[in-house]
Formats: structure tokens, C-alpha cells, sequence
């Protein structure tokens, strides 16, 4: 077993803005029984993560690690741990004691980087019932990306009412979550439309394979340009990160009996469902809160079958982590933005 270190580097939030994380040091304690030490060797940060660094996440602590989203490899295994051993590249879950069914107040209570300390920092112990295998063609950075956005995706598309070849798939943005459902619904044989403000991140979108693209500054009524695409029909599935400022259209813009995945709020607003045409076009509006254990499997085995790769943005060193979230609030960003933090 590799010998650990008594201390170690991690960053701090008090919910006082990004540019206050504090680098500290800290004491590292050996895994318990059930437990695994992962070295962190990439980060990939999200919009909770600056809600949490803001101060305005619900149920964050005084004082945390933040971050949910890491990849890493096992250093130490305890006593009772069966499955793992020192060297297997691993994740863990975004709820540690999310393994498998619905989401409860118990697995919620359970979130990295929100409920609980996080994954910005050089090693941390976990349940070794909470780390998922990294498929063998990514790298850290790569899968550093997958706990939160792409568990997300998947879970949407391949939710209740699964995608299947053939459908259409409406992604609001090309952020993280957005890009990884364009990404997930290609490989899946569906026809995909995003939307932007930017020419230059729809460039990149249609290098990606996405068939259908607008620019909402352009085409402010992209609800209508998206039942033209679709024939006046509409899509299959919304994957709605936009919030009240956007649902509006997203509920025009999908099918009779289609679905809305509610993801996030980046758009901010006052206006909430619109309750008659949900009723009178029986659209289903489902609130998502990433996926567990079992899921992050399944779509593990998806990613590596395709041979997909998260599209990354930009990487920051670990010492830099403050520019990454000053980066990422600045929405200049398609993908994910990851930050280094162990290159050996």
C-alpha cells in the first residue's frame, strides 16, 4: 500500500465569493474499513459550484471543500474493501450513498462539495460503495468531467421515458450539461438542436456532429424556428437549463407528451411552469438531480462503446483555481472547465 501523507493541500469556501477560496493545509487520516483514499488528479467545476462559492447554495456548510466533480486514482484501501485496489482509476459519485433507485433526503444529505466536504483538494476517503471504474480511453481531466454534467444528461435522456434513435433533442446553452446530452443523444441516433448566443460556440457544436443550431440573440423566437426543424411537431426532449426565463418556450417547443428536464436556472426569472399547456399538451416537466452509482455504470459503458470524449474547454492548474471559477462565471466557455490537480 502506497504511503499516504499527513498532510495535504485543499481549497475552503465561506460562501464570500470565488475570489476569497482560501488554500489551506490539512490532515489526511487513513480510509476506514469500508472506506478508499483517492488521489484528486483533476476537478471539473459547474454553475453550483459558484452558487456554493456565492454563498447562495442551500444546505452548503460555513466552511467546505467545494466541488463535486473528480477523478482520481486509489492510493489506499481499507480492511473490508474487496472490490477496489490501489491503482484502479476512479470517480466518485456526486452522492456518495446515491447506489442505486431514487434520489431520498438521506443520499441528498450525502453531495460532494455541498452538503459535504468536496473534491478540490490532493486525496480524500470515501465509501468504496460511491466510486465508479473511469472508462480506460479518458483521461483524468476527461473524466474528471463526469460525476455532475454527464451523469445529468444521461439520466435525462435514458430517464422514464428513454431516448431512442430517431428522436429530437432540444439542449439549451453549450455548457456542460448541454453539450454532454448533444453528445449523448448523437451517439444514441437522435437528431439534435442547441441554441447560443454565439456563432463561434455553435461552430463548435456543429463540429460535434449537432445537426441543428440557432442563435437566440438572432432568432429570438427559437421555439418557432425549432418546430419548423421539427416539422411542426416538436422535440422529444428539452434538456432546460435556462430556468423560469426560458421555460416558457421550451414548453412550445417540445412534442405533445414530450419531456422537459429541468437541469438549472442560469438565466434566472420570475415565471414558473406554465400549468394550461402542460395540462392541455400533456408535457411532462421533471426536475433532475444528477444519478447514482448505478447509472454512472450504465453510462460508463455507453461512453466507452462510442468511444465519446467530454469537450473540454480549458484546463487551469490546481494553484490557479480561482481563475477557473472566474473563467467559468464568465460563460465564455463550451463544455467543461477543469482544473489540474496532480500531474503525477
Amino acid at each position: 500500500m502506497t504511503k499516504l501523507p499527513q498532510t495535504i493541500r485543499e481549497y475552503k469556501t465561506r460562501g464570500d465569493k470565488p475570489q476569497n477560496l482560501r488554500l489551506e493545509q490539512a490532515s489526511l487520516s487513513p480510509p476506514r474499513a469500508s472506506e478508499v483514499t483517492v488521489k484528486i488528479r483533476a476537478v471539473s467545476l459547474q454553475y453550483r459550484d459558484l452558487l456554493v462559492a456565492h454563498g447562495r447554495y442551500a444546505g452548503a456548510t460555513g466552511d467546505l471543500v467545494p466541488c463535486s466533480d473528480g477523478a482520481g486514482e486509489i492510493v489506499a484501501v481499507g480492511a473490508d474493501v474487496k472490490r477496489w485496489k490501489v491503482g484502479d482509476r476512479v470517480c466518485p459519485n456526486f452522492a456518495l450513498d446515491h447506489v442505486c433507485g431514487d434520489v431520498t433526503e438521506e443520499t441528498k444529505a450525502t453531495a460532494l462539495g455541498g452538503n459535504i466536504d468536496g473534491v478540490l483538494r490532493e486525496y480524500i476517503n470515501v465509501p468504496a460503495h460511491s466510486i465508479v471504474r473511469i472508462p480506460d480511453h479518458l483521461s483524468f481531466e476527461e473524466a474528471s468531467t463526469l460525476p455532475c454534467a454527464a451523469l445529468t444528461a444521461y439520466s435525462a435522456l435514458m430517464g422514464p421515458r428513454p431516448l431512442k434513435g430517431g428522436d429530437y433533442v432540444l439542449a439549451l446553452g453549450t455548457g456542460g450539461v448541454s453539450t454532454f446530452a448533444a453528445q449523448i443523444a448523437l451517439a444514441s441516433g437522435a437528431n439534435v438542436i442547441v441554441t447560443s448566443s454565439s456563432d463561434e460556440k455553435m461552430e463548435v457544436a456543429k463540429k460535434m456532429g449537432v445537426q441543428h443550431r440557432i442563435n437566440y440573440k438572432k432568432t429570438p423566437n427559437w421555439d418557432e424556428e425549432v418546430r419548423k426543424i421539427t416539422g411542426g411537431r416538436g422535440v422529444d426532449h428539452v434538456i432546460e437549463v435556462g430556468g423560469p426565463n426560458t421555460l416558457q418556450k421550451s414548453s412550445r417547443a417540445v412534442k405533445d407528451s414530450g419531456w422537459v428536464h429541468i437541469i438549472g436556472f442560469v438565466a434566472g426569472g420570475e415565471q414558473g411552469i406554465p400549468v394550461e399547456t402542460a395540462v392541455w399538451n400533456a408535457i411532462t416537466f421533471r426536475g433532475m438531480l444528477v444519478g447514482s452509482v448505478m447509472q454512472f455504470e450504465d453510462m460508463n459503458r455507453l461512453l466507452a462503446a462510442r468511444n465519446i470524449h467530454p469537450v473540454i474547454d480549458k484546463v487551469f492548474a490546481f494553484e490557479h483555481a480561482i481563475n477557473a471559477y472566474t473563467y467559468l462565471e464568465s460563460q465564455k466557455h463550451v463544455g467543461k472547465v477543469v482544473i489540474q490537480v496532480s500531474k503525477d
